[in-house]
Parts: C-alpha cells; structure tokens; sequence
C-alpha cells in the first residue's frame, strides 16, 4: 500500500473523507466529509478568509449554483469548455483522448469512437423546463455579472477584491484520481479588480525578496526566483500576480503544506482556459499522483466583464479621473430628424446617441434598414475622463486537493511497542479538535471535573472532546489519527490542587497546566 490507499483507509475509519453513495456501490468523482473532515474543510475555509477578507479587506459574497444558459454562453462556456472525448466499443468506458494508448482503449484495447463533452452539467429552471440552465464550473460569474453593484460598495476605487467559497461541478470524462478529480467539489476563489495600466501591489515590496520555486513558460525544470528579479526578467508580467503568487504560497504553507513540495508553473500559450492571457498553476507534489495543480491564479484581463456589457448592455465601465481624453461624439440634429422621421424621430435620436464616431448608423423601419448620414446629426469634440472596463486577476483555490495535500503531507508512521501508529501533524489551527480531555480512571470524581473542563473549553470556542473508553494510550493514539493536537488527563492530583496533564502530539512531551488557565493556555498554543 503506498501512502494515498493507507491515508484513504484512515480517512475512512476516523470520519475524514470517504467515497459517496457506498452502499450503493459508489459513485466515480464524489467523495463525503464525515465529522472530522468537515471539521478540517471548514477550517481551512476561514483561514483563507482570514487571509482574504481580513487581511486583504475583500468583500464576500455569495451566489446560485445554478446558472442561466446565457450567462455562460456570454462567458464562453457553452462553447469553450470542451473536452474530446472517447467511447471504447468494447467495454464502454469513457476517457480523454490524450489517455489513449495507439489510439486503443488503454483498459482492453478495443477501438474506440470519438466525440466531445461539454464539462458542464446541464439542468433546467421552472416547473415546464422552458430555460435551459447549469450547474456552475466556477463561482467567479458570480461574481462578474455583479460588478456593477459592487463596484458601488468599493466606491468606484481600485483594486478591489471580491472573493466566493462554494460549490462547483464539473462533469468528469473519467474521475479516477480518487479525491483529486471530483465532478462536485470545493472552490475557494477571489476576482481582484485592477486599471489595466497599473497592476501594482501595495504590498509587494513586502514580499519581493521572497525565494519560490517556479516553472515558467519554455523551462524544462523549475528554479528558484526571488520575485523581483522574476518581474525583471520578465518572467512575472506584473507586481499584482507575483503578489498572489506570493498569498498563495503563504496560505498553503500556513495550513501544513510542505513548503520544499510547492511549485508555481507558468501555463504555456496552448494551454491557456479561454478567458486567460496568463495563468501560473500552484502545484504540490504528492506521492502517488506527482505534481498536482491546485491553485490557478490566472489574468483574466477584461475578457469577463467585456463579455457580459456586450450580451446585456450594461455597462461595466469605470472613470478614470486622472486622465482626461478627447473625444468625438455625435449630436441630433432634432429639427431636422423630426421632419423626416416624425413618430419615428425618437428611435433615431437614440440611435444616433448610442453611436461611436466612425460607426455607420442604421435603424429598422416599417421592416425596411435606414442609413441615417450627417444630414441628421453633427459631430463636436469634448474633453472628457477616460473610461475603461477593469482588468481582473483571480487566484482560484481548489479546496479538496489542497485538504488531500495536508493530510498527505503531515501523515507520519511511528512504531510503539511493536505497532505501527499513524500521526496527523496537523497545524493546531486547522485541526478539527484541538484538544482530547480524558479522566485517568472512571471513578472517584474524575469523570465529573473531565466533562466540566470539555464544557468549559467548548463554550470558549475551542473544539474538546471527551474521551474515556480504553486505555490511556489508545485514545492518545485516536487522537493522534485525527490529528488533535493536545491532550488534556484529569487525574487524581488534579482533585488537590486544580492542575491537569497537557500532552502535546507530535513531542509527546507533558506539562502541567491550572485548569483555571486551560482556556487562555490552549488558544495561545492554537
């Protein structure tokens, strides 16, 4: 067994993660969070937030998972977010067509018929099933066609961030990566909205001497950059991603991702998603499965917010107040409008109103196309503030590979006495219970002051839980599995003078500790 089946077979006995619908017979590309998986999910949840919201100051937000047919038409979607696929004539499994072998199916050799997948799962709104709609890839539309709203809460300054954890659903060829390619899964994902001609950071001076390993476009290894010298080279286009590249590596270290296993590669142009014109992937190693992608942090430019004006008409557009331009509109030329057009005049004058210089003006009337030329409209040069549609970067996080990648990366095997014993080194932060309380014995009180003390800690926002089957080494080692980071005994000294034993995981070392000062102790430690 290699370390993903045996982290996997105690995922599944301690209520980590496990494959859902089982008693059925399982279904390919859907696991569940039993008690404690949700537990560490959550955390690692709102550490992002912590990261984000708190010290980014972005706004959150959240939206429908199921999104109309047009809003993903207007962002390419429905037309670019194909896979081609394959069929085997034979058994009847499905791939991607890069997974073949010659051409054959690569599980029985049998021939195979071609055809493409649209990635997304379609569904449908109202009671007749009129509006075709899906199941959304990405929580980011969410957030585009609310722009012009929360560019009010931002009061029209930039850059702003908006950020969107939930749910997206992409509709697999073929999941076999077990937790690593899900048809439903976690997306954590923040649009941060920019000038198009100043994609600075105020905070990369912070964070510019720092050493990362990356993979940039036409390199055959990854090599080590501080980020200033990658955006000198030219490597990095500018300071706003090398800032997120930055966040991001921060974040996955914080939650126990071993920094020495954490690589940033450049897309190549082929490679790039349809919005992109950039994109560097945070990839982990992982053991069974290599390098993994698990954060995109792409720039989107303007595609999304230019796609969604163009299908609505609404405007996504900003005034820049340090720039004025000249600008040549068109102005009605009301008299003469009206005694040609008449009832019609006011289809015209707005026409002509909506009209960029150059453009050649036609209206429908009575079923026949007008041209309407410079005998109804005359120009004049104004000065006014440019406008711009912003530029977006978008570092999107893939919450159940990165959960995966913590629980690989701190799985350790001891032996004790002859039997293996598994640790969850997890950063007490993010696990899910951050303290075991146990009685010693059973009997004489201690049961009573445990449970008090699990109380205490619970209604002070530290998750405890009271344990008191088997012996002392065996809920030591439950604990350990699940990762908890201490364990708190109630024994018989703690009846004379109020102290218990704190037992720390990975050390194994003991220290004793007032039971009055549990609380302020542990949240220190945490």
């Amino acid at each position: 067994m290699d370390v993903y089946e045996k982290l996997m077979a105690m995922a599944k006995r301690r209520g980590i993660i496990y494959p859902s619908y089982e008693i059925y017979g399982g279904e390919a590309g859907f696991y569940d969070y039993g008690p404690i998986g949700s537990m560490l999910k959550n955390n690692i949840e709102n550490l992002w937030r912590d990261f984000y919201v708190m010290r980014e100051r972005f706004m959150e937000i959240s939206t429908p998972v199921i999104t109309p047919y047009r809003v993903l038409k207007a962002s390419g979607h429905v037309d670019k977010f194909i896979d081609e696929i394959a069929t085997c004539k034979k058994c009847g499994a499905s791939f991607k067509v890069e997974e073949l072998k010659d051409g054959k199916c690569p599980l029985c050799g049998g021939e195979v018929e071609r055809g493409v997948l649209n990635l997304m799962f379609e569904t449908s709104i109202g009671a007749k099933k009129q509006d075709k709609a899906f199941l959304r890839p990405e929580t980011a539309q969410g957030i585009f066609v609310n722009f012009p709203l929360l560019q009010h809460f931002a009061r029209k300054k930039l850059p702003f961030g908006v950020v969107q954890i939930g749910k997206g659903f992409r509709n697999e060829v073929s999941p076999r990566q077990g937790v690593l390619r899900l048809r439903e899964f976690s997306m954590a994902e923040a649009e941060i909205f920019f000038h198009p001609d100043r994609k600075m950071h105020p905070g990369f001076d912070k964070v510019k001497e720092k050493r990362l390993k990356l993979l940039p476009e036409g390199f055959e290894r990854e090599e080590i950059f501080t980020l200033r010298k990658a955006i000198e080279k030219g490597i990095i286009q500018n300071e706003a991603m090398a800032y997120y590249i930055a966040l991001t590596h921060d974040f996955l270290v914080s939650i126990g991702v071993d920094k020495e296993k954490i690589r940033f590669r450049q897309h190549e142009r082929d490679e790039l998603a349809h919005y992109a014109n950039d994109c560097w992937d945070a990839e982990i190693l992982m053991q069974r499965f290599g390098w993994v992608e698990c954060v995109g942090i792409a720039d989107r430019s303007a595609y999304d917010l230019k796609a969604h004006m163009n299908s609505t008409g609404v405007n996504m557009m900003l005034t820049d107040e340090s720039k004025k331009v000249k600008k040549k509109i068109l102005k009605p030329k009301m008299d003469a409008i009206g005694k040609e057009f008449r009832k019609n005049a006011p289809m015209v004058i707005e026409a002509i109103k909506n009209a960029d210089y150059g453009d050649d003006i036609h209206v429908e009337i009575d079923g026949k196309k007008i041209t309407i030329d410079e005998r109804f409209y005359e120009v004049e040069e104004v000065e006014e503030y440019e406008k711009f549609i912003p530029h977006v970067i978008e570092p999107s996080y893939g919450i159940d590979r990165i959960t995966y990648a913590v629980l690989e990366h701190n799985y350790r095997e001891v032996e004790k006495e002859g039997e293996s014993y598994v640790i969850l080194s997890l950063p007490s932060k993010i696990a899910p219970v951050k303290a075991g309380v146990f009685p010693l014995v059973s009997k004489d009180g201690l049961p009573e002051i445990a449970k008090e003390i699990e109380e205490m800690l619970r209604e002070n926002g530290i998750m405890a839980v009271y344990d008191d089957k088997g012996s002392i080494g065996r809920r030591y080692a439950r604990m350990d599995e699940i990762g908890t980071p201490f364990c708190i005994t109630v024994d018989y000294q703690s009846k004379e003078d109020g102290t218990v034993t704190v037992r720390y995981r990975d050390t194994t070392e003991q220290e004793r500790v007032k039971i009055e000062e549990l609380v302020e102790w542990l949240s220190e430690k945490i």
